[in-house]
């Protein structure tokens, strides 16, 4: 038996060891490239602790000292599945998130958990990311560090610069339009009108702001700490599902105004177009969203009541905010209702109307069957005649 020497068995050992490391590719240091450029949208926002913020760049580093960071993904309302949602996460996110921190954003369902020593949370709906009444809101937090991923836009949930409000402007309106005519304007009443120094509000600008509670372009309280982000984003949430909900109400408001002054044709056209099993359908969603807050907020704010960097004020505004979900789900109830007593009513009149061309045919039915059987009775002495 040969002996083996000692340089032979350290390039047996390095060999093995280049092997293992081909067959096992997850201890490799990979590079990590993004695959879907500019599929999502990102913000990331640092504050220094004292109402001051500042946009920085996605590095997704965390805040030093008395200053935090918080990053933001906006996934696309597409008809994607939840596996290419994934992918757009791992895409921004990896590193320094793992797959295990991606996998309890963006999963489907309620969920509030330490991972990794961060607190995560999630009222990810299930449903087509198409439908507005689908709504996904993930976080994970940190002591210095925020990360959201949310489906879609959510008003008022960014920070932009103080005095690019519509808001804070002074508005003025244009005169009526009876002092016009075919189009023609009225010079007389242009030079005796006086010039005005506000912007010019539209009508159609008043009434999409009059559909939302809470504008998209209002001023938004910059975070003094972690835990007054946190209450922003659960905030922000709410209110968005609150303007869901206003504009379903303002929605079903003109439906019923025009049923009640429509006809035949317009009562045939919307029980043609399922229009209120949709809408029954929509608030279904709606209101499994208003569950899934309802039961994960509550856990939300007894897990930050454990952290010592959480302020005691801000466990308070998340109560309030679990009051207004539990509100806000017993007003989706009573539109539910409503919806079902319209469907009741559309339902009766087509049976109405079904009943009176029964009614119609079964008098058309008594005139003519006389004289069917009168005509038979000729058709058969004819027959038997000429039988004769």
């Amino acid at each position: 038996m040969m002996p083996v020497s000692l340089e032979e068995t350290s390039t047996d050992a390095e060999e093995m060891d280049s092997e293992m490391a081909m067959e096992s590719p997850i201890r490799q240091k990979q590079k990590y490239t993004i695959h879907f450029p500019g599929a999502v949208k990102r913000s990331a926002y640092r504050f220094d602790g004292q109402g001051n913020f500042f946009n920085k760049d996605w590095d997704l580093s965390e805040g030093q000292g008395g200053e935090f960071c918080w990053y933001h993904v906006e996934l696309p309302r597409s008809n994607q599945k939840l596996a290419v949602g994934a992918q757009y996460l791992i895409d921004v996110l990896c590193p320094p998130l793992k797959l295990h921190d991606i996998l309890s954003l963006v999963t489907s369902g309620p969920f509030c958990g330490n991972v990794d020593g961060a607190l995560v949370f999630r009222v990810n709906s299930p449903g087509p990311t198409v439908s507005k009444f689908t709504q996904r809101l993930a976080a994970r937090i940190s002591e210095n560090t925020v990360i959201t991923v949310s489906l879609g836009k959510v008003p008022r949930l960014g920070f932009s610069p103080t005095g690019q409000s519509l808001l804070s402007e002074i508005p003025s309106v244009e005169g009526p339009p009876s002092h016009r005519l075919y189009g023609e304007k009225d010079e007389e009443s242009s030079k005796q009108a006086p010039e005005s120094n506000g912007i010019v509000i539209r009508e159609h600008v008043l009434e999409f702001l009059l559909t939302m509670n809470h504008s998209e372009e209002a001023d938004n309280p910059v975070p003094t700490r972690v835990s007054n982000l946190l209450v922003h984003i659960v905030d922000t949430h709410v209110d968005h599902l609150q303007d869901i909900v206003t504009k379903l109400e303002i929605e079903l408001d003109s439906i019923e105004l025009e049923l009640d002054k429509g006809g035949y044709l317009l009562k045939k056209q919307t029980l043609d177009d399922r229009r209120f099993p949709k809408m029954h359908l929509n608030l279904q969603r709606l209101l499994q969203v208003i569950a899934h807050g309802e039961q994960v907020f509550p856990r939300v704010k007894d897990k930050c009541a454990q952290r010592t960097w959480f302020a005691r004020e801000d466990i308070g505004a998340l109560e309030v905010l679990v009051g207004r979900l539990r509100r806000l789900k017993e007003n989706v109830g009573f539109i539910v209702n409503r919806v079902t007593a319209i469907q009741a009513g559309l339902d009766s009149w087509q049976a109405e109307q079904i009943n009176r061309k029964l009614y119609y045919l079964s008098f058309l039915s008594m005139i003519f069957l006389p004289l069917s059987i009168v005509t038979g009775g000729k058709a058969y002495q004819v027959q038997a005649a000429s039988s004769l």
